[in-house]
């Protein structure tokens, strides 16, 4: 029998944070799920309608960077883990606002290592800080080679640095207060529920109204796409069954060049709208490319499916099948994550950009 817990879990309600939440308030009814959450342009709601009238789940708006309001939190809580998914996460957003990364990612994970800390005090048994980071702490791979836990940390962009500088925060409260944590570097996600300023989502609402498609570049940088739902699993194990004080990279085994990822989500969603082969491909619009941009990622996943025998589920083809379908069959959603804000900033990132 499960141990009863009450978890934390912030950012809980944007894209990958939501699918987490989700998981554990299903798989887990006897564990008490907190979501903290800021709802920022990323963050909605929405993500978790289905789950939000459970017993066994609260949500709580407010910042990490809050530093007295979290103690509050904590407090009041009791909490038994942390599973720390808020981030400022856009590469784009902080080249053009880098402050805002540093306060959010390193300032905010301060603020909850802290809480914990000073919560937890000497009773640390069954006690646990997670922390979700990303592969691009490792910077850019050529053309061969992977990331594995062992690669030296080299980032290239503020969004990067500042996940980097989170990341050794957390190793540093470990080391020297005693806190129990483990980190986890994942490659780039897709599917429901992604805040279309990514690629992938993006690319479909972009081709549902005919719109060009910026393709940063010559379109061959390479990433390595992980089906969401996969990484919510991957998570699960290594909260209950991760080694305290490792570190575990989260890749699906699907890499991808930019390009060639569009093209096969044209074919896909000319496809599902019924349009003639090879329609979308015309929207395609290469773009003056961003600063910094890293060529190539790729992830050894190697430690997490020996020592934890997790393993993604999902292909790629139908990954990006499922992730088109619910996008076209949740209209609106989408609709109303793409008003306001989020058209201002489109305009200011890509207007100029596909202009020349």
């Amino acid at each position: 029998m499960k141990k009863r817990k009450t978890i934390l879990i912030t950012g809980g309600a944007g894209f990958i944070g939501s699918h987490v939440v989700r998981l554990f308030v299903t798989k887990y009814p006897d564990y008490q799920i907190v979501n903290l959450d800021k709802l920022t342009y990323a963050g909605n709601l929405e993500n978790l309608k289905d789950i939000e009238d459970r017993p066994n789940y609260t949500f709580v708006r407010g910042d990490i960077v809050d530093r007295p309001f979290l103690m509050e939190l904590f407090e009041k809580y009791r909490f038994d883990g942390v599973i720390h998914l808020a981030a400022e996460s856009h590469v784009d957003r902080s080249i053009l606002n880098p402050l805002a990364f540093i306060e959010t990612n390193i300032i905010g994970t301060v603020n909850l290592l802290d809480a914990a800390r000073r919560t937890w005090g000497e009773q640390l048994d069954d006690k646990l800080f997670y922390h979700v980071s990303t592969d691009e702490v490792y910077g850019s791979l050529g053309e061969t080679g992977y990331f594995t836990e062992e690669t030296p940390y080299d980032p290239r962009s503020p969004y990067s640095a500042s996940k980097a500088g989170s990341d050794h925060m957390v190793r540093a409260w470990h080391h020297t207060y005693g806190l129990p944590v483990v980190l986890s570097n994942c490659s780039n996600n897709y599917g429901p529920c992604q805040f279309p300023e990514k690629l992938i989502p993006l690319v479909i609402n972009n081709i549902k109204h005919n719109k060009p498609l910026p393709i940063y570049g010559d379109g061959k940088y390479t990433r390595d796409w992980l089906w969401v739902v996969d990484h919510a699993e991957a998570i699960d194990l290594i909260f209950h069954k991760g080694k305290v004080g490792e570190t575990y990279n989260i890749g699906g085994n699907n890499e991808w060049k930019n390009i060639d990822l569009v093209e096969k989500l044209c074919d896909i969603m000319d496809e599902l709208l019924g349009r003639p082969a090879g329609s979308s491909r015309r929207l395609i619009t290469f773009v003056k490319d961003r600063p910094g941009h890293d060529r190539r990622y790729a992830i050894d996943a190697g430690k997490i499916r020996r020592e934890l025998g997790w393993q993604p589920t999902i292909s790629a083809e139908e990954g990006l099948r499922l992730t088109a379908k619910w996008y076209l069959e949740n209209e609106d959603w989408l609709n109303n994550v793409t008003s306001g804000a989020y058209q201002q900033y489109y305009e200011s990132q890509y207007r100029e950009r596909i202009a020349e």
